[in-house]
């Protein structure tokens, strides 16, 4: 998604912003957790204070982020936000996260922190922006321009592809998560995962379905 948004003229795209805070705080056992502590501030805050007064060279700004690196931070700055809440079928999201992740659990899926996400949006009375990635995969041209206009924005086709490789807005994590985007130009067609999901997730997988039955009615459909 945040290789698809880059490709806008109207544009910025930053990289996780809050992703050292989060490891910090946690001391989750991370792929480069030296190289991201030591690429980012640490204070959540400041981080925060950052992102929404920071001066960006274009009027469209693209934040792409973990829900689960929210942790404990007040939330009332997503107000000020759009908030596109992505997600994806659990099984393909736990056995992406079983190859770099040993001791899985439902903190790190991030379902918890989107559905209340969620909950406070509909508590607010606004509708939820949900984009399902199989949704997405599936027909990009319609849900992404279904996306667009529910953020009054124009779509714009130079989402749909890009260019192979690495990209200068990539965090230096990029190296140990984003191999296979790395070799992608475009949307490839979905097709669940064939993985097999390592065993003494079977719980973490039950609560995740739960939790993304709460989102899926609310994503945009092709």
């Amino acid at each position: 998604m945040m290789y698809a948004w880059r490709q806008r003229a109207d544009t910025t795209v930053v990289d996780e912003p809050l992703y050292a805070f989060y490891l910090s705080r946690t001391g989750r056992d991370h792929p480069g957790f030296d190289e991201v502590v030591a690429s980012q501030s640490t204070d959540g805050s400041a981080v925060i204070s950052e992102v929404l007064e920071g001066a960006y060279p274009t009027p469209v700004v693209f934040f792409k982020q973990m829900a689960k690196h929210l942790l404990d931070l007040d939330r009332a700055f997503l107000t000020r936000a759009d908030n596109i809440l992505l997600t994806r079928d659990p099984h393909d999201m736990l056995t992406s996260l079983q190859e770099n992740l040993d001791d899985i659990t439902i903190e790190d899926t991030g379902f918890v922190e989107l559905v209340e996400i969620l909950d406070s949006t509909l508590s607010a009375g606004r509708e939820p922006v949900v984009v399902d990635s199989r949704h997405l995969l599936s027909d990009p041209t319609s849900v992404l321009s279904q996306l667009c206009q529910r953020l009054d924005l124009p779509f714009d086709e130079m989402m749909l592809r890009w260019e192979a490789g690495p990209k200068p807005e990539d965090g230096v994590w990029a190296r140990y998560w984003y191999d296979k985007v790395h070799q992608t130009t475009g949307w490839a067609r979905y097709k669940p995962k064939e993985d097999r999901l390592r065993t003494g997730l079977e719980s973490v997988l039950e609560q995740s379905q739960e939790l993304y039955a709460r989102l899926l009615p609310f994503s945009i459909e092709p």
